[in-house]
């Protein structure tokens, strides 16, 4: 008997993720481990799930795709990965290929689309979604992309991940407790973040990260 790809779905959309569940299990050959609703979760639940695949959403509370999917990749070499999103800019398809990546498509794409990229991905194949323009992707894959570092690129994954909470109002023990690590380090990351981004209160960094992606409007 054919094994069955291990899929977990990364979405904090309840309703996108009921209908992709519902979407991958009419395909005999595919079964889904698992659901999280933020990056944090999905990474703590790799090694437990044991998926083959993670459609992961970009825009997540608590850790953003781009952090989840770099630190997977680090911890979990062997699982695939392919971004799933409404993000079609060249800036956010760079960042996800360069976090580790296996694959993007964009959430307005078919059926027919997305059982491809899942098909590719997990074969280990690079899977681009069409409506990405071929001017992109090209300049991309022959490194001649134009290289613009945003501000939120100087940070590092934890000061991103810090960034984030704080944006979505948690405090600096609710943080620590989220990332495992002490009040006293939270604070440190969140000077930092002051330092680099020369943001100098929680409102002007709330307003980058939204500005940038990081949280929801």
């Amino acid at each position: 008997m054919t094994q069955k790809l291990r899929i977990m779905l990364a979405e904090d959309h309840t309703i996108l993720r009921d209908g992709l569940r519902a979407l991958l299990m009419l395909d005999a050959g595919i079964e889904v481990v698992g659901e999280v609703d933020n990056g944090l979760s999905a990474l703590r639940s790799i090694g437990s799930l044991r998926p083959d695949l993670v459609l992961m959403d970009l825009s997540m509370p608590k850790m953003d795709g781009l952090a989840a999917i770099r630190e997977i990749k680090r911890r979990h070499p062997e699982v695939k990965i392919l971004a799933l999103t409404v993000h079609k800019t060249e800036e956010y398809i760079r960042a996800a290929l360069n976090a580790g990546a296996d694959g993007y498509v964009l959430k307005d794409a078919s059926k027919a689309e997305l059982m491809a990229a899942i098909r590719a991905t997990s074969a280990g194949r690079l899977y681009l979604t069409p409506a990405v323009s071929e001017t992109i992707v090209h300049r991309y894959l022959n490194g001649s992309a134009v290289q613009v570092q945003s501000r939120s690129e100087v940070l590092s994954v934890r000061e991103r991940e810090v960034l984030k909470l704080i944006a979505e109002g948690y405090r600096n023990k609710e943080i620590a407790t989220f990332l495992c690590v002490s009040a006293k380090t939270v604070e440190k990351h969140r000077a930092n973040l002051m330092r680099k981004l020369d943001l100098h209160n929680v409102s002007a960094l709330t307003t980058f990260a939204i500005e940038n992606g990081l949280v929801a409007r």
